[in-house]
Parts: structure tokens; C-alpha cells; sequence
């Protein structure tokens, strides 16, 4: 079974991210947003696709199964959407399966914006699956790796900065801090405000 990697591409230059990618031997580039676009043209789908077909590299499109911003209306509390749901979906657990089978032959890393693993989803929803199957380690900015334990500890340390806790389990501690961060960061629509009628307007000729 090969690692799995997670990288944001925050405001790289190309050759910098492509760099980070190769580095680390990365094959296969899993574009986890659910809005595969920026103001960094070279990140945005169609450029970014083809300047890793151009390098060597796969280009895959999992905003739809893995994305945070959802289409389906179940997954939302109001207008907060909400990972617990999220991961209910039958695409998101495709998506799931679809990583589970692809680490078996390629090393794949979860592509989205944020450069700190922790403001992602790809960590705070999707790595928490994914650890059930594959080695999970995240690319930072400067090169090196942090492996998803590592990463857990830093989520624990930001909600239970004192934990052990006498009466909850590590377990127990953990959840509530991914569950706090999940609050945090997910996605929330605008909400719609009504229409404003137009002003009456006296005819003139």
C-alpha cells in the first residue's frame, strides 16, 4: 500500500508546487475542491491539468465525491454544511473507495487551497477516513512532511491544550476537537436576501 499525501496549493508559483509534488514522488494529483478553479490561473482545472499531464503527473477531478461545498441539500444544517453528513453521502463514500482503491498503485496526494492541512477539509474531513487505509502524511510549504499523527496532536493541543482529561478518553477528545474544527472552517451559503422592489418612478416623456 502506498502513502497518501495532502498539499494546498496556496500561492505557489507552478514550478514550486511541482516541485513539492516530485519531491516527495507523487503520481497522481486528487483535486478535492468542489470548485476546481483560482485567481492563480495555474491552478485553476484546465491549465492545471495539462501542465501535470506536461511533467508526468495524473490529473484527478474528486471535488464532486470529496468536495466540502456540497450540492446535496442533506448535507447542510441550515445554510452550515455539516462534515457528519457529508461522509453519509453515497458520493462521498465512493470518493472513499475510489482513494482506498487508488493508493494500492499509485502514490496520490490530495490537492486543495489552504496551506495549513489543518484549515482544510482534505484533513479535517477526508484524512479522517482515509487513515482507516493508507499512511497519511501532509506537504508543507517548505518541503517537509508532517504525518497525520503529528497533525492530530497539533488538532488535539488547539481544544484540549491540557488533555490527558481524567474523565474522556483520548478518543472522545479527538472527535470533539475534529468536530469543533469541522464547525469552524465548513462551508456556509449566503444566505438569499429578498429582492428590493424598484422605486416608483414617475413617467416622464
Amino acid at each position: 500500500m502506498n502513502p497518501l499525501f495532502t498539499i494546498g496549493h496556496s500561492d505557489h508559483e507552478f514550478p514550486e508546487f511541482l516541485a513539492l509534488l516530485k519531491q516527495h514522488g507523487v503520481e497522481v494529483l486528487a483535486d478535492v475542491r468542489s470548485q476546481p478553479f483560482s485567481r492563480f490561473l495555474w491552478f485553476s482545472r484546465p491549465v492545471l491539468e495539462k501542465e501535470l499531464k506536461a511533467n508526468g503527473l495524473r490529473y484527478v477531478f474528486l471535488g464532486k465525491e470529496l468536495g466540502a461545498r456540497r450540492e446535496e441539500r442533506e448535507c447542510y444544517i441550515g445554510l452550515r454544511a455539516d462534515y457528519g453528513r457529508i461522509a453519509q453521502t453515497p458520493a462521498y463514500q465512493k470518493g472513499i473507495e475510489r482513494l482506498r482503491d487508488g493508493v494500492t498503485n499509485y502514490r496520490i496526494a490530495l490537492m486543495c487551497a489552504e496551506r495549513d492541512p489543518l484549515d482544510c477539509h482534505r484533513t479535517i474531513l477526508v484524512c479522517r477516513h482515509a487513515k482507516e487505509f493508507a499512511e497519511v502524511f501532509h506537504i508543507h510549504a517548505d518541503g517537509h512532511l508532517q504525518t497525520h499523527a503529528e497533525a492530530e496532536t497539533r488538532l488535539l493541543f488547539r481544544y484540549h491544550p491540557h488533555a490527558p482529561d481524567l474523565f474522556r478518553s483520548p478518543t472522545d477528545l479527538l472527535n470533539e476537537a475534529y468536530q469543533r474544527r469541522g464547525v469552524e472552517i465548513n462551508y456556509v451559503e449566503q444566505a438569499q436576501s429578498p429582492a428590493k422592489p424598484f422605486p416608483n418612478r414617475r413617467a416622464t416623456s
